[in-house]
């Protein structure tokens, strides 16, 4: 993230003895990326990070491709899916991918993860469809609700507590890189600028430390190339007593994503809201639409020639599609054109505005549908163009 916080207690001098009332001193842990290069932020323990108590064998967690789906538009019908598995992480079923990202849903049974999880393959973005809760970790308690990303930096130990009662549906997308703010929207010290369609203000970090300090068995769970490494140690990872630094989870709602409107149809990066390495993260948001005498609010015909573009229908009534449901996925490849269906541009003509909300996850390499994702393919979605 771009921007500097504290949580707790720090020494004044990083590197230097920072002791415990009982005159022990705390357990520093630098979390660091790209080696020394990028942000990084300083943790202070009770206890020692590395005392592992037990390490259990292995479990297989990967998602293969569908080698048969072939050059095909699109659309995953997932709106009447139930609960997705018991827990959080059996939950997690990632219905395309490439090697940059993968994406997918996640309903679990289980509202309350009696685990941690770290992932150490990639950064992930988790979008609350529905639900509301806590996220615990060690940069401390972070409130998450309905329309939130949570952008959840890769090797954060974390759990989530969501409330018992209503529906909990999670977007979530995984990526080999880092999730950050756009560059553009930045100024040469990393601060938003005026025109960001977000800033400071609507990011929030975790808002207080939640400090775990009582010896036990503690199970993390940790993703590192296709496994799920069991790691059990003697204390909670959750153990700070205090922490600053650049890097930590947070939450920007995409109910605080401004729009950026025009004259005439603006394009997708208009509602750019995340940058990582082979892909964007764009918010379609409620907006006015184009105040041109003669302007077409519906979008253009458009040939991808150098991405894959995955639209997640999240609420509102879309538009420019028809058979479009809340909780749909549409992948338009590169190599097809894809644009609004029939009928639907002139209808468009003459509105005022959209009440629609949606993620859309724009790919500079080729999506592939997973074998899981298999069974959500509409099958006369490729042809749903035909007059």
């Amino acid at each position: 993230m771009a921007y500097y916080c504290r949580l707790g207690s720090i020494p004044p001098k990083r590197h230097t003895q920072f002791r415990q009332p009982d005159g022990s001193l705390y357990k520093e842990e630098l979390v660091s990326s790209k080696g020394f290069s990028g942000i990084y932020s300083n943790l202070y323990h009770i206890h020692n990070p590395n005392n592992v108590k037990h390490i259990g064998e292995p479990v297989p967690y990967k998602w293969d491709i569908a080698e048969s789906h072939g050059l095909n538009q699109t659309h995953l019908k997932t709106a009447g899916v139930g609960k997705t598995g018991k827990c959080y992480l059996s939950a997690r079923k990632m219905l395309l991918k490439n090697n940059d990202v993968m994406m997918g849903i996640c309903s679990p049974e289980q509202r309350k993860m009696d685990y941690y999880f770290k992932n150490a393959d990639g950064d992930e973005l988790i979008y609350i469809h529905d639900g509301e809760g806590v996220m615990y970790s060690q940069f401390g308690k972070l409130e998450i609700r309905q329309g939130d990303y949570i952008v959840i930096p890769r090797t954060t130990i974390y759990r989530f507590e969501f409330n018992t009662t209503g529906p909990l549906r999670l977007l979530v997308i995984e990526s080999k890189g880092p999730i950050e703010t756009v560059k553009r929207y930045r100024n040469e010290v990393g601060q938003l600028l005026e025109h960001s369609p977000y800033c400071e203000r609507d990011i929030r970090p975790p808002g207080e430390l939640y400090t775990e300090s009582e010896a036990g068995e503690y199970l993390v769970q940790i993703k590192k190339q296709d496994m799920l490494h069991q790691y059990t140690y003697e204390h909670s990872p959750l153990d700070i007593v205090g922490w600053d630094g650049y890097l930590y989870p947070y939450a920007l709602s995409i109910h605080d994503f401004e729009p950026i409107t025009g004259r005439i149809h603006q394009p997708p990066p208009v509602h750019q809201t995340f940058q990582a390495w082979g892909f964007v993260i764009c918010s379609f948001v409620p907006r006015l639409f184009d105040y041109h005498p003669l302007a077409i609010p519906a979008p253009y015909n458009h040939s991808n020639i150098d991405s894959d573009e995955i639209l997640y229908y999240a609420e509102g009534e879309f538009m420019s599609r028809k058979g479009i449901d809340r909780g749909s996925f549409t992948l338009h490849m590169g190599g097809l054109p894809h644009g609004p269906h029939p009928g639907t541009v002139e209808k468009s003509i003459g509105a005022k505005a959209t009440e629609e909300l949606a993620v859309m996850l724009d790919t500079f390499k080729p999506m592939y549908v997973t074998t899981q994702g298999l069974e959500f393919v509409d099958p006369g979605y490729p042809m749903s163009w035909s007059e």
